[in-house]
């Protein structure tokens, strides 16, 4: 998989829905893109509450009200899919509640320009897809995931989450010939490091870090500001 495609701008996505999270960690995750994010791009926060992100300051900054409002918490991550996004190119998604440690350009030219990019879930990666980063270029991504959403959108709401839905569709599609899979060192669990286990328990979490990972991610509780570990406080600010 070639990693030195040129971008001429990319899409840095994400979303903040209702008040779950405090607006600091929409400045915390603009911050580290700005340290660790070399490739031209625009960050662009998906909000319901554009008022609350007065203080995200950019040249790069681009605050857009959510397409729809009848999708609640991660549902609205796949609103992202949608053509009302109005997301056009590559895109690079991160959930509010990573820590990016190291340069993350690796992510965004990750596979073709059109590839749909995720990574092994930690709980049960042989099964499933973690959607706390996503590459996807709505050229493929609303055709094989918005679409059959909203045909069958009853049923996969009852799924436990997105990345349920998500992970479904792929396997599902033609489209999943785009899939590539992110190397599973590239980003570690907060909790349990690797994905070598189904489950930690909580006696044995570590908290840990693995140096070689770019990005952590938090997955469930406890989240980045409720950690004392120097290397999350030194990285999440």
């Amino acid at each position: 998989t070639n990693g030195t495609r040129h971008i001429e701008m990319l899409n840095f996505v994400c979303v903040n829905w209702g008040l779950k999270f405090d607006p600091k960690y929409v400045i915390h995750l603009y911050n580290m893109s700005q340290r660790h994010l070399t490739i031209p791009h625009k960050f662009i926060l998906f909000t319901d509450r554009p008022k609350l992100h007065k203080h995200l300051i950019g040249d790069n900054v681009e605050i857009r009200k959510l397409p729809y409002e009848e999708y609640q918490g991660y549902w609205q991550k796949l609103t992202l899919f949608s053509p009302e996004a109005n997301l056009n190119g590559t895109c690079l998604y991160m959930d509010l509640d990573v820590v990016i440690k190291d340069n993350i350009d690796c992510f965004a030219t990750y596979g073709e320009e059109d590839s749909f990019c995720v990574m092994r879930d930690f709980g049960k990666p042989q099964m499933w897809y973690n959607s706390s980063i996503l590459k996807f270029n709505n050229i493929n991504a609303t055709e094989f995931i918005w679409h059959p959403f909203l045909k069958n959108k009853k049923e996969d709401l009852k799924m436990q989450g997105d990345q349920n839905v998500i992970t479904t569709y792929i396997n599902k599609q033609p489209g999943c010939k785009k899939l590539q899979i992110y190397p599973d060192l590239w980003t570690q669990s907060y909790k349990w490091l690797d994905r070598s286990q189904n489950r930690f328990h909580k006696t044995s979490w570590t908290f840990e870090e693995e140096a070689r990972a770019k990005v952590a991610v938090f997955h469930g509780n406890p989240k980045p500001h409720e950690s004392k570990e120097e290397w999350v406080v030194n990285n999440w600010k």
